[in-house]
Formats: C-alpha cells, sequence, structure tokens
C-alpha cells in the first residue's frame, strides 16, 4: 500500500490507558445526562408533533422570504429547508416546519394545529402570488402520535441492545456480550447528549443514524472480540491484558481503514447533503468516532475487567479411567 494508516506490527499498550479513558468516558457520560435532563432534546415535528408544508420555490423567492413572512404567524421556531425534485424540469420545493400551536379560546389542539395550516398558506400565497402558489403537499403530526413515535424509536433501540447481547453470549461468551452492549450504551448515550448540546433536530432520521450506529459499532467490537479469542487460545500463559492489546494491535490497521472511509463519505453528506440531512450525517460522524473509542477502550476494557474462560481449566481426572488404548 502507498498509504499506511497503521503499522504492520505494533506493541501499543492500548490497556494501560484503560484507567484515564474510564474517567474520560464516565465524565462524558455524566455531562451528557446532565444535558439531556436540563437542556433537553430539539425534538422534531415526528416527536414533538407539528406540521409540513411543501411548496413549490420560485426562482425569485428565497428560503429567508417565507422565513419572514411565516415566523410572525408562529409561535415558536420555524424550519424552511430548500430541496430540487426529481426530473429534467423539476421545479425547487420549499419546506416549511413549525411545532404544535397552542389553542386559543375554546380550540382543541388540532383546531389551533389546523388554523396555524391555514394562516401560514395564506402568508406563502401572498408572498408568491395566487397564479403561482401550489401546495405540493401539507401533513401534520398530533401530540399523541409524535409520543407513539418516539416510544416506538427508544423501544426499537432496546430490542437491538438485547438482540445483540443475546448473540454475543452465544457466539462468544457471556462477557463479551457485557462489554459489547456496555460500548453501545455508550455511544448511543453519548451521541444523544451530543444532540442535546448542539440542538441539532432529534427524528426519526435520528433513530435510524442511531441504529446504524449500533450495528457499525457492534461490527467494530465483533472483529476486535474474535481476534482476542484467537490470540487467548494461542497464549493461554500469557497475560490477559496483553491478550488483548495483541488483538487490538492485530486489528488497529483493518478499524482506522473502514472508519477512514466512512468519514469520507458522511463528511461529503455532511458538508454538501443540505440541511435536510445534516442531523442524520452528524449523528453518524459523531458515531462512528465514539464507537471506534469504545470498541477498544470500553468493550475490550469490561472484558479484561471480568475475564473469560481460555480453555485452560486443568481436566479433572476420572476413578478407574485408564484411557483409551
Amino acid at each position: 500500500m502507498l498509504l499506511r494508516l497503521w503499522p504492520e506490527k505494533t506493541k501499543v499498550s492500548f490497556m494501560s490507558l484503560r484507567f484515564i479513558a474510564l474517567i474520560i468516558s464516565s465524565a462524558a457520560l455524566a455531562a451528557s445526562a446532565i444535558m439531556l435532563t436540563t437542556k433537553g432534546l430539539n425534538l422534531g415535528i415526528d416527536f414533538a408533533g407539528g406540521a409540513v408544508i411543501e411548496i413549490e420555490q420560485p426562482d425569485d423567492i428565497s428560503a429567508q422570504d417565507i422565513r419572514d413572512v411565516v415566523e410572525p404567524l408562529i409561535i415558536g421556531e420555524v424550519q424552511v429547508n430548500s430541496a430540487r425534485g426529481t426530473g429534467p424540469n423539476a421545479p425547487n420545493i420549499a419546506i416549511v416546519r413549525f411545532k404544535p400551536q397552542p389553542p386559543v379560546g375554546d380550540e382543541t389542539p388540532d383546531d389551533a394545529q389546523n388554523r396555524a395550516g391555514d394562516e401560514v398558506s395564506a402568508a406563502l400565497r401572498e408572498l408568491i402570488g395566487a397564479e403561482r402558489f401550489q401546495i405540493r403537499s401539507e401533513a401534520s403530526v398530533g401530540p399523541k402520535v409524535s409520543g407513539e413515535l418516539f416510544r416506538s424509536g427508544i423501544i426499537a433501540l432496546t430490542v437491538a441492545l438485547g438482540l445483540m447481547m443475546v448473540y454475543i453470549s452465544f457466539r462468544f461468551q457471556w462477557q463479551y456480550a457485557l462489554g459489547a452492549v456496555a460500548a453501545l450504551f455508550h455511544d448511543v448515550i453519548l451521541t444523544m447528549g451530543m444532540f442535546a448540546l448542539t440542538g441539532f433536530e432529534f427524528n426519526l432520521a435520528t433513530i435510524a443514524a442511531l441504529l446504524t450506529i449500533v450495528g457499525y459499532s457492534m461490527n467494530d467490537t465483533v472483529i476486535v472480540f474474535d481476534r482476542v479469542r484467537e490470540e487467548a487460545r494461542k497464549y493461554k500463559k500469557l497475560e490477559l491484558f496483553k491478550v488483548v492489546d495483541l488483538a487490538i494491535n492485530a486489528t488497529m490497521s483493518r478499524t482506522l481503514l473502514t472508519s477512514g472511509t466512512t468519514l469520507l463519505a458522511l463528511l461529503s453528506i455532511f458538508l454538501f447533503g443540505g440541511p435536510v440531512l445534516r442531523g442524520m450525517s452528524f449523528a453518524l460522524i459523531f458515531g462512528v468516532i465514539v464507537g471506534t473509542y469504545s470498541s477498544i477502550f470500553v468493550a475490550s476494557a469490561v472484558v479484561l475487567l471480568l475475564g473469560i474462560d481460555r480453555g485452560d481449566k486443568p481436566k479433572r481426572e476420572v476413578e478407574g479411567f485408564q484411557g483409551v488404548g
């Protein structure tokens, strides 16, 4: 190879840094918990409820023009994203999102949302002109539906973690399973904490990104664990922390190459994919970095702490058994 990210043979003692990594991870988890409980997540319309209006956007009307006429009508943040339709003569599209509006007087929450949608449509029609104004789609999500979506997303994450723990228990040993789930829990909580810190919208696409992070991190962890098991069988008298270091050093080149190429693609999406994909790509970028770290310093450290069965227990002798001639 013209470019080698990691030397062919190294003897870096990763596990000697495990206590420093433990302090860093504990502090990051505590900070994430504080951010989630104090600032909270910026829930998107999928989870918080709200409305989405998609219109054709003329060339002489900018997203800022749309935002200027809509924001005075709406209580709360208004999001205006631009997109391009498909086909050779596809029009520009503006997507207007706003959260549920408080009822006025005897209004129900649904009535308040419908009223806000009508006011926004009327303001956009006046801005663009009745002859050019065209709504492509309009949808709203009520608080009850959004709450069900949020619970379903959390359940999906929980089930994914549980099933992976069962798989690792069968594939390796229960100590490996606890190490893998600890790493996945670490990755998910830190990613959610980063979303709370940055204020990126947390929606169904983010849940999909978290599930992708879980799968990516698990893949990295399984690669390391498989090498740990192989080295542990080969060097039964070698101390376990040295066996883990051997495994991590042997797989580091593959880990850096996989993570590096993945990050290049995700950075392109983050920089050039537009605001619609920015939150999801940010979650994946952060998750890949944290997942690579946790596969080395969290999952492996937990396995080292718990110990593993290396198949080096003395065989029990059976009285009267003389062996096979």
